[in-house]
């Protein structure tokens, strides 16, 4: 008796993750999620230089900004609740210095355009096709800062606007970087501060308008976050306790499932030592000074030394 659907998922025959990849995620919170998992196993990667954007078109403007090498100034920065903020920027980025602000911004956007030019896969997971449009500029903002709602007009983008944003991220990115493979994404975390029905509506137009640009030929892929947490995780266990975001348990299980397609097996078999070293790590020994833990500590100073001999830019 079967208890649960499955996704079909094929394994990913060419352009795999391998550590000798270099990988750049930019999106919603779920980026952050997968990006944890990539730095827990070494893997060279960059998560949200700018922090979580939501939407596609604040990720088209960073990587617009990226390529052109935009300089931040006094003019790109305001002042709220005692703290310097970009609208461009999460607000992990903001200080109540300006001019960190404006190093932390001009820093991310020199990181990501090196990135961006030497990265083999680029994994942008969208979160919500609403956006916020402050009234005085008519700009769309990637970030409100908590200032009031009187200042912003809500918007939903539509099909065509998503998929037109999605194939200028990937005309500026192969313009500098040709053979880089992008794959898209879809967070599973449901933006129920917009209702229920507007979530849905949002997903949809997310999932319609990736599809009309996704094509193997071109490097360009879909990997199916989404639908992974909506169908085969379709229970509340799954959720943490805000029923919104998915837990640990899911997070684990979505991130088995894309490594299952995209890394190749040499890959996998180096991640499970990576593991064994970072577990070796945290384990905390009754007697340190025991001749058994000298002698465990001795044998994973040997695992590391081997790993970092295998990949340098390892560092535990």
């Amino acid at each position: 008796m079967i208890f649960q659907t499955q996704i079909p998922l094929s394994k990913q025959k060419h352009n795999q993750i391998t550590y000798n990849s270099e990988l750049l995620l930019l999106g919603s919170c779920f980026s952050e999620n997968i990006g944890q998992k990539l730095s827990y196993y070494k893997f060279q990667s960059i998560q949200n230089p700018f922090g979580i954007l939501f939407h596609p078109k604040a990720i088209e403007l960073l990587i617009t900004n990226s390529i052109n090498k935009k300089e931040y100034s006094d003019t790109d920065v305001f002042f709220h609740n005692e703290r310097w903020h970009s609208f461009e920027a999460h607000s992990q980025l903001s200080s109540p210095s300006k001019e960190t602000l404006l190093n932390n911004l001009n820093n991310s956007i020199t990181s990501t355009f090196k990135q961006l030019k030497n990265a083999t896969h680029l994994i942008i997971t969208l979160g919500t096709s609403w956006v916020y449009r402050e009234i005085a500029s008519d700009a769309l903002v990637a970030n409100c800062h908590k200032i009031p709602q009187k200042k912003f007009l809500k918007e939903l983008l539509s099909i065509d606007e998503i998929s037109e944003s999605l194939e200028g991220i990937n005309t500026l990115v192969k313009s500098i970087n040709p053979t880089i493979t992008i794959i898209h994404t879809v967070s599973p975390v449901r933006h129920l501060k917009d209702g229920f029905i507007e979530n849905q509506q949002s997903k949809a137009h997310l999932l319609a308008a990736i599809h009309q640009v996704v094509e193997p030929r071109k490097n360009t892929h879909y990997f199916p976050s989404y639908e992974i947490m909506m169908d085969e995780l379709r229970d509340y266990r799954f959720y943490s306790e805000d029923m919104i975001h998915p837990n640990k348990t899911a997070i684990d299980y979505i991130w088995k499932k894309f490594r299952e397609v995209w890394f190749s097996e040499d890959t996998l078999k180096t991640m499970e030592e990576v593991e064994t070293i970072q577990k070796g790590l945290a384990h905390k020994p009754f007697n340190p000074n025991s001749e058994a833990h000298q002698l465990f500590l001795k044998k994973l100073q040997q695992k590391k030394e081997t790993l970092i001999k295998a990949f340098p830019f390892m560092s535990f």
